[in-house]
């Protein structure tokens, strides 16, 4: 069940690192008011799966979760640049979050 909360909180950080795009510098509230609604449930789903995962691999976890989530989402929603390079890092920070996951 940790391993389950911690994939929502990466997939909160995700919606609240894009919405940050949106909030339009914080001018906008109803895009700030989501993003913040999903900063609170990143961390607090992140606060439960400690309990009971080692800080270390939980907090990379997450946060690889939320860079390569919100990579793809921006190349998917605000047209950032796809090269090899950048695909082939995101690659390598799965290999991570699984070799993390792994050996936990």
């Amino acid at each position: 069940m940790a391993w389950f909360l911690l994939f929502l909180a990466g997939l909160f950080e995700c919606g609240w690192a894009i919405g940050l795009k949106y909030t339009d510098g914080f001018t906008r509230p109803m895009p700030t008011v989501l993003t913040v609604i999903s900063m609170v449930i990143s961390i607090v789903l992140l606060g439960l799966a400690v309990k009971s995962l080692p800080i270390g691999t939980a907090y990379a976890v997450w946060t690889g979760i939320g860079t390569v989530g919100t990579v793809l989402l921006g190349i998917l929603l605000l047209s950032d640049p796809v090269t090899a390079s950048r695909l082939g890092c995101i690659a390598l920070i799965v290999a991570g979050i699984a070799g993390l996951k792994f050996t936990a």
